[in-house]
């Protein structure tokens, strides 16, 4: 995925390469740039293959082949990413695919705009309305306001300890804090991820999986053996950790409240379990 960072703050301190500042004019750069870096490739790739054909008479490209590199050239022509504002059917997306992966305008995108700390205290300003009609106009997407002037502010606050300090920045956006965990978050939504956690005696994991993975593709991400030899799967959520959990360092309250589960290879995992897997090593002990 790619995090399309996009200034939206005036300043004297911090010059733009252009002398003046117009998110709309370096969005359409930006987007240009990438689909020139893609038109690049898309036509190497079909020149090679049809190099290929040319090299074997009895190899023949299929009319799927230049519909879809027909398509995705003459969108590139016209600065039009490939994956925004454009429906493609499934042969369509499955030729992409094979041909054409490495396309950088496929990846999905979250629009970062960049304020200045006062704006963004303020919720706002007169670059945000635009961006925002620039980018639906352009396919759709995710756009996150926030300011990297305020995160570094609030981040300098708690490294020096400043409790009242970090308060009295945080309480000036009346309930909203720094944006930085939404940023995560919507990052792993778009790319279609979730994450799931190990605990043990001396530390806690946090494991990255694709959303749908199934207890044994889950345990795979840990070590390939743990998904060939996977057994069952042991696991509460979170959100029933953090209810039943009393303090101690164990599931006990969690069991007690009957909310400590097995599941099998069928189960698929969902967003923040708190998973111990079994599993059987060529045929040996229990893990």
């Amino acid at each position: 995925g790619i995090f399309h960072l996009v200034r939206a703050f005036d300043s004297k301190e911090v010059t733009h390469v252009e002398d003046s500042i117009d998110p709309e004019r370096d969005l359409d750069t930006i987007t240009a740039e990438l689909c020139k870096k893609d038109l690049s490739y898309v036509l190497a790739q079909r020149e090679a293959r049809e190099k290929d054909v040319k090299k074997n008479p009895t190899m023949k490209l299929p009319p799927l082949f230049f519909a879809v590199m027909d398509k995705v050239q003459d969108m590139l022509e016209n600065n039009q990413p490939l994956g925004r504002g454009c429906e493609w059917t499934a042969p369509e997306v499955d030729k992409i695919n094979e041909l054409i992966p490495g396309c950088i305008t496929l990846k999905p995108t979250v629009y970062l705009v960049n304020c200045s700390e006062k704006s963004f205290v303020l919720g706002g300003n007169r670059y945000i309305k635009k961006i925002k009609e620039w980018v639906e106009s352009h396919g759709g997407g995710l756009v996150i306001p926030f300011s990297v002037e305020f995160e570094e502010s609030l981040s300098a606050l708690r490294k020096a300890g400043d409790l009242d300090g970090e308060k009295a920045l945080l309480d000036s956006l009346n309930g909203r804090g720094s944006v930085l965990p939404r940023i995560v978050k919507c990052g792993y939504k778009q790319l279609k991820l979730m994450y799931y956690f190990t605990a043990g005696e001396k530390e806690v994991r946090c494991w990255t999986v694709a959303r749908g993975a199934t207890a044994p593709q889950a345990a795979g991400v840990i070590h390939t053996d743990f998904e060939a030899g996977f057994i069952k799967l042991e696991c509460c959520s979170y959100d029933d950790f953090m209810e039943c959990n009393k303090g101690e360092k164990s599931m006990a309250s969690v069991k007690a409240a009957g909310k400590y589960r097995q599941e099998g290879k069928n189960y698929v995992v969902q967003d923040g379990d708190i998973c111990h897997f079994l599993f059987n090593k060529g045929g040996g002990k229990k893990k």
